[in-house]
């Protein structure tokens, strides 16, 4: 049996499950309660570590465990699926553990590789880039409905100060950006492919520090752009992407419509797939398909995009 641990993270605690043993235990979600947890897992290092996605709560067990653990991530659907086909219908935090420990027993799952240098800092910052964007759009479409001069000029001042707050946060993810020389490099890399600018490198470094070490399935899988065939018996519906990385996936979108028109390749696909009575809305899906892997298979292979000689 795989010596596997599962946690499943809540905001003020960590349940934890030991498979071999059988063995449960709660700790705080707190510095102290970290290092109790370190403690409890002992010197003998277990094969796995499973936790569920939960948004900011597990960053600390990130921050913690990164490259000290073997940490696996999951999906909290994956999870719920698997602890269902087990017949698991009570949902508890301490059941949770248990059915993580067991879903790493049972699949084959391998530990993620660990976060680069202000990974988590850059993550935070993006977070609070896009809550600045969804803020700016909100106001944008209020202020075309005021008519008090108090109203819009608030809106105004809060607009203005939006603005130099992105400006800060565009510089401050730039300069950690740099501060690690393979994401540098990597980012240099990005910025050379026609479409894609600064703001959105940083965005696919953020999403997908795992971009170039997949391959072209995997990368495609990862941002939820591969089509999935619905085929049973006679009957054959049609093909539509599902899941995977959405901030990833919206990242691609405008880059992939300058791409329809500014990058000489990418702009021959495009029109023809609208030439033989696509939709661009699909046209658009295979663009950003077509982007994701380029830089997933650039960054692979350390070189720049030249354009395509004659």
């Amino acid at each position: 049996m795989k010596d596997t641990i599962g946690i499943d993270i809540s905001k003020a605690t960590l349940d934890a499950h030991r498979l071999i043993d059988d063995e449960a235990r709660q700790f705080a979600n707190s510095p102290a309660g970290l290092r109790a947890l370190r403690r409890w897992i002992g010197t003998k290092m277990p094969d796995l570590v499973i936790y569920e996605s939960t948004g900011a709560y597990h960053a600390a067990i990130e921050r913690s465990f990164g490259g000290v653990l073997p940490l696996v991530k999951v999906n909290p659907l994956q999870a719920r699926r698997f602890a269902q086909a087990r017949g698991t219908r009570a949902k508890t935090d301490a059941v949770d553990a248990r059915v993580l420990a067991a879903m790493g027993a049972a699949l084959d799952l391998a530990p993620d590789v660990p976060a680069g240098k202000n990974q988590h800092d850059l993550r935070e910052l993006q977070i609070a880039r896009m809550a600045l964007i969804k803020e700016r759009t909100r106001l944008l479409n209020r202020s075309k409905t005021q008519s008090l001069t108090v109203l819009k000029r608030q809106s105004k001042a809060r607009l203005a100060q939006i603005k130099r707050q992105l400006g800060e946060l565009e510089d401050a993810l730039l300069d950690l950006a740099r501060q690690c020389p393979k994401r540098a490099r990597a980012f240099d890399i990005l910025c050379s492919i026609p479409g894609l600018g600064r703001i959105t490198a940083i965005a696919i470094l953020v999403e997908c520090p795992e971009i170039g070490t997949m391959t072209r399935k995997q990368i495609t899988s990862l941002a939820g752009l591969a089509p999935m065939t619905r085929q049973s018996g006679q009957w054959r519906g049609k093909a539509f992407i599902q899941g995977g990385r959405k901030f990833l996936r919206d990242a691609l979108y405008m880059p992939a419509l300058v791409a329809a028109r500014y990058n000489p390749d990418l702009r021959q696909k495009y029109q023809a797939m609208i030439s033989d009575g696509k939709p661009a809305k699909v046209a658009l899906t295979a663009l950003m398909r077509k982007l994701i892997e380029l830089a997933n298979a650039l960054v692979r292979q350390d070189r720049e995009w030249t354009p395509k000689t004659a």
